[in-house]
C-alpha cells in the first residue's frame, strides 16, 4: 500500500479491470453444490469484497435468489454455468440495484451468456475509466475525501438514473404480460 488513498484505489481499479470476472467459457463447467458455489464465486469476485465487510455471497443469499426466481432452481442440488453467471451478476449489481431491478435487467436479456458478457464488459470498462480518473486525481494532488464524495455522489446519481430506466422497462414488461 502506498501512502496515498487515491493511488491505492487506482491500483485496486487497475487490478479489477485487468482481472474482471471470468469469461463465460471460463466459468467452471462442472456442476457445483451450494458450498462449492459460494466458495468459487467468492474467489472469482474477491475484488468486490470490502475488507472486513459482509460476505458477497452466502448459502442463504443463494436460496433467496432461487426462491425469488432471480436464479433458476438447481438441478439435483447442483448449480451449473448459467447459475454461476446469474449469481455473479447479482453479486456485482446488488450493491447498487434492488433484486427487483436486477430481475428486470435479466428478464430483458436473450441469453444468460449474452447478459453475463455485457455485464462483465461494462464492469471492465467502468474499472478502466475509474483507474484513469483516480490516477489523474492523485497526480493533481486532489483531496481524497473530496474525491470519495464526488465518486459517491456520482454513484448515487447513476443508481437513481438506472432505477428510473428499469422502472419504465418493468412497466413495459407488465403491459406486455397484460396484453397476452
Amino acid at each position: 500500500m502506498s501512502d496515498h488513498p487515491l493511488k491505492d484505489a487506482a491500483h485496486w481499479a487497475q487490478a479489477a479491470a485487468s482481472q474482471p470476472p471470468p469469461e463465460w467459457e471460463a466459468l467452471t463447467g462442472i456442476p457445483l453444490y451450494m458450498d462449492q458455489v459460494v466458495l468459487y464465486l467468492t474467489e472469482q469476485l474477491a475484488f468486490l469484497q470490502r475488507e472486513g465487510g459482509p460476505p458477497l455471497l452466502t448459502s442463504s443469499m443463494v436460496n433467496n435468489y432461487v426462491k425469488s426466481g432471480a436464479v433458476p432452481r438447481p438441478e439435483k442440488k447442483k448449480y451449473s454455468r448459467p447459475h454461476l453467471g446469474a449469481l455473479a451478476v447479482l453479486c456485482m449489481l446488488k450493491q447498487v440495484l434492488s433484486l427487483q431491478d436486477i430481475q428486470t435487467l435479466l428478464a430483458g436479456s436473450d441469453t444468460a451468456q449474452g447478459f453475463y458478457g455485457l455485464c462483465r464488459e461494462a464492469h471492465r470498462a467502468a474499472m478502466e475509466e475509474l483507474q484513469a480518473r483516480l490516477e489523474k486525481s492523485a497526480q493533481q494532488g486532489a483531496d481524497p475525501r473530496q474525491e470519495a464524495l464526488r465518486l459517491a455522489a456520482e454513484a448515487n446519481a447513476k443508481r437513481a438514473a438506472a432505477e428510473r430506466i428499469l422502472a419504465q422497462l418493468a412497466q413495459g414488461q407488465e403491459e406486455k404480460k397484460a396484453e397476452s
